[in-house]
């Protein structure tokens, strides 16, 4: 290009392709130089055989970007919006098949990955607009996807399925009669892959064994500037938990807690979960009241046929009155798990042993915006 430029000798044309060429070196030396601060960082604790949680924590005094553009997109969020993918997102994931991954996909998909990897039991997970609408574990998939499709049977069309287990024909056969846009494992079985073929659309992604170190952090735009944070990974465990009502939990409704609470984290709040035998039983999410998201939970169990009679409500932040516990002994619940924290606190825990709940204070919470 330069010496054609140079050779029709036009002297603005030269001197735009100068400037952009200039560009393109101090780009690329700027990420050589990158690469090279980013392999000494990682010599600070070369001997460590996990990554330092406690370092990569710590906020720098000064946060770059530079990402190489990885694949322009047809659109963003709502098609009138450009976008593109920068960074390394498909050393993460494997594309077996179907259509190019949108904008909302690319979202969807990483929201997926971190809530499937909070459980170690089969588990299927259904996700719409990043929110887990059906969760269950069991002893295989196919029973997992049973009770977790149970919870609500119209929110996942055109949504996401994710399995933390290789994907045989058998739940390949449960699902395909559903209309969704993408189904994530960590690998599929041939018959399963011959299956799938059928929907050319249908994306399939096979997700790799572990996730970089920068997953670790979240980035956020605001204006003028950005926000740097910590992921919200994992919570208190059971042991650092408190039981705050005159009642002990039962070990069953201590299972149904403990499912609940690695659920709620993953909903935008406010986040209210009903749970039982290790499944979704009514999921409310992204309302202004807690107790709203507490109806809306009951309602979606009742459309579902789903008894509530036992369950376990499990909250993302504490309930700032007694209402919202009120209306979940009401619905038929008898355990409560939630960070506490609230000056209502006595109230709620009141409330809580006049029904004979049971109820647990996590000492974390778990706001999603």
């Amino acid at each position: 290009r330069y010496l054609k430029a140079l050779s029709e000798g036009n002297a603005d044309s030269l001197a735009r392709l100068r400037k952009h060429l200039a560009l393109k070196v101090f780009q690329r030396t700027a990420n050589y130089d990158r690469a090279i601060a980013d392999y000494l960082l990682e010599q600070v604790d070369a001997t460590a055989d996990e990554p330092n949680l406690d370092r990569i924590s710590d906020i720098p005094e000064k946060f770059d970007l530079s990402l190489e553009r990885a694949q322009v997109l047809r659109y963003g969020e709502n098609p009138h919006q450009k976008a593109a993918l920068y960074g390394n997102f498909f050393d993460c994931f494997e594309q077996l098949q179907g259509k190019e991954l949108s904008f909302n996909n690319l979202i969807d998909i990483t929201a997926a990955t971190y809530l499937i990897g909070e459980f170690q039991k089969p588990t299927v997970a259904i996700l719409k607009h990043t929110n887990p609408c059906g969760v269950a574990s069991d002893v295989d998939l196919v029973k997992a996807w049973d009770k977790a499709f149970a919870t609500d049977r119209q929110a996942p069309f055109g949504g996401i399925i994710v399995a933390n287990q290789t994907v045989d024909e058998a739940f390949a056969e449960c699902v395909s009669s559903i209309f969704c846009e993408v189904i994530i494992a960590p690998a599929f079985s041939e018959k399963a892959r011959a299956l799938f073929a059928k929907k050319k659309n249908l994306r399939l992604m096979v997700v790799k064994d572990s996730l970089p170190s920068n997953s670790l952090r979240e980035v956020r735009s605001v204006v003028g500037g950005l926000l740097l944070q910590d992921r919200d990974m994992g919570s208190t465990a059971p042991t650092e938990w408190e039981v705050v009502t005159e009642r002990q939990p039962t070990e069953t409704e201590m299972r149904s807690m403990s499912f609940g609470w690695k659920v709620v984290k993953h909903l935008k709040s406010n986040a209210i979960v009903y749970t039982g035998d290790e499944t979704t039983l009514g999921v409310g999410a992204g309302q202004m009241s807690r107790v709203d998201s507490s109806k809306i939970a009951v309602w979606k169990a009742g459309e579902a046929e789903l008894s509530l009679s036992g369950s376990a409500i499990c909250s993302d932040a504490f309930f700032p009155f007694a209402d919202g516990l009120i209306a979940a002994a009401d619905a038929g619940a008898t355990a409560v798990i939630q960070p506490g924290g609230s000056v209502r606190d006595a109230e709620v825990i009141e409330a809580a042993n006049a029904r004979n709940m049971t109820m647990i204070f996590t000492g974390r919470r778990h706001f999603k915006h």
